[in-house]
């Protein structure tokens, strides 16, 4: 490994490969801070541009867009409540109420960090653990697929809603929402209403769009007050303020963990990876209840998770060919047009080649925190627009971008409709981040809980056969318990003191 990593450095470092790792890199930000642009869409649109280019080249661009677009996600989150990618939603639930205090900045610098620390782990993490780690990877079939999804879904229905019912009800309407379209296993139509509109489902970015970019503007143009003047003074958003390193670096750490460990698991992703992060540190910390309205170690969470899942998920599919995720599998692609077959060959025929790509996550991590630090600075401007200007300006981006992807006017109503939807139930208090990651679960839940049935031959019992399967529904056990046994663990002791007694004691 030593020889084919001193081999892949030389053609890494040069002008040309440096050149594309900055571009791409730069690309990948702008492609993240864009709502409705995906990871997966700009590496997809950009791959025919490498005809003509190197093969580490290439690649070396596909890095830099793949770990810049997932910070490039975090800064929508961050200063517009919009999600830049799927894998940003739980970057909204703190990064936004930091923005709104005043600390802009700061959460922005947090996040940066935070995406550099997770890039350069788990591209370490590729680069020597990725045949053992794959062998862990193919121990995970069809039942424990399917627990796991169960799992992230009763993992954010139940810890990140201050209700679980209303946390649980949200999960279930976005596993109704995923149900819309084509049925993956018998080809046949479900609520799609005899609209062709309605065949292929409704799309993630279409959801996720509209139930975090379509609220927040309604509020605007209801009240005239997304974000208050005297907090955009305060603190001047974050400018010169010092980073608590001493809560975020154990943040990292497990976080970056989490993140690894998720992105080697095919069919989970970055999405999956942040919430589960975001859970634990919530769970681990000193002050849980400052999570969601504000805590740095939140962000920090949600950020080095996603980004830690980016090179890990790349472990399945280049020693296995099994794509841990979409921009996995898109790679693939990548790989396969400029002739490097996915597979243990892989390591063997073109090592120069994949050992420079797999350093190219960890240099384009590095480029990270300069390319990022320059476009937070241009972005905070945001935030010092007028209140009235920002409505029309978030509902303008939010329609352009999702048009953008189908060229589909339908598409755009049903933001529309989606967004009244999610509006409703932030007055309700019902979250909205269960409601989407069901949509992103339930499919794969379904899936794979159904193709189990099948090998099983409708045995039920095969879902509980595995020690793996057994843990994941321990896990799902004692999330749903958790709740309960906080509430019983915080009663009040009954007193034998008269009512009227302890009321004066209390006054006095």
């Amino acid at each position: 490994m030593l020889d084919n990593i001193l081999q892949a450095l030389p053609l890494l470092f040069s002008f040309e490969v440096i050149s594309w790792m900055i571009i791409g890199t730069v690309v990948g930000v702008v492609i993240g801070g864009l709502p409705g642009l995906s990871t997966t869409m700009g590496i997809a649109v950009l791959i025919p541009l490498t005809f003509t280019m190197s093969p580490l080249g290439a690649l070396g661009m596909i890095a830099g867009i793949y770990n810049g677009a997932m910070y490039g996600g975090a800064i929508p989150a961050i200063l517009l409540r919009i999600p830049g990618t799927p894998a940003g939603i739980a970057t909204v639930f703190d990064g936004h109420p930091m923005a709104l205090s005043g600390h802009g900045r700061k959460a922005l610098r947090i996040a940066l960090y935070s995406s550099a620390f997770g890039g350069a782990v788990s591209a370490i993490s590729l680069l020597l653990l990725a045949p053992p780690l794959a062998k862990i990877a193919l121990k995970f079939g069809s039942a424990e697929i399917f627990w796991l999804a169960m799992l992230g879904l009763t993992t954010i229905a139940v810890v990140l809603s201050t209700n679980p019912v209303k946390g649980l009800l949200s999960a279930c309407f976005g596993l109704v929402i995923g149900l819309v379209g084509i049925d993956q296993m018998t080809g046949s139509e479900r609520f799609t209403l005899d609209s062709l509109y309605l065949t292929g489902g409704i799309g993630i970015l279409v959801l996720l769009t509209g139930l975090y970019a379509i609220p927040p503007a309604i509020d605007l143009a209801a009240k005239a007050l997304l974000i208050k003047s005297e907090d955009l003074k305060r603190g001047n958003m974050g400018v010169g303020e010092s980073l608590p390193w001493r809560r975020l670096i154990p943040t990292w750490f497990k976080s970056s963990t989490i993140g690894v460990l998720v992105g080697i698991v095919p069919g989970a992703g970055g999405n999956i990876a942040s919430l589960l992060a975001w859970s634990e540190a919530r769970r681990s910390s000193k002050d849980p209840d400052s999570f969601g309205k504000g805590a740095p170690e939140g962000v920090a969470a949600a950020e080095c998770a996603n980004n830690a899942d980016n090179a890990s998920a790349l472990i399945p599919a280049l020693t296995l060919g099994i794509p841990g995720n979409a921009v996995a599998a898109v790679i693939l692609g990548g790989l396969l047009v400029h002739g490097l077959l996915p597979g243990p060959a892989l390591f063997r025929d073109s090592a120069p080649v994949t050992y420079g790509f797999m350093l190219s996550m960890l240099v384009t991590s590095v480029l990270l925190l300069f390319v990022g630090s320059i476009g937070a600075r241009l972005f905070i401007s945001v935030l010092r627009l007028p209140p009235l200007l920002l409505a029309p300006m978030i509902i303008g981006m939010t329609y352009i971008g999702i048009y953008s992807i189908g060229n589909s006017l339908f598409d755009v109503a049903m933001v529309t409709l989606i967004g009244i939807l999610g509006y409703c139930m932030e007055k309700m208090d019902i979250p909205l981040a269960p409601a989407v990651l069901a949509v992103i679960l339930g499919p794969m839940a379904e899936s794979e809980l159904r193709r189990s049935l099948l090998i099983s031959q409708g045995d039920y019992g095969f879902l509980f056969t595995s020690p793996i399967s057994l843990l994941l529904v321990g896990l799902i056990l004692l999330m749903l318990l958790t709740p309960w046994v906080k509430k019983w663990l915080s009663r009040k002791p009954k007193t034998s003191i008269p009512d009227d007694l302890a009321k004066q004691f209390k006054n006095d």
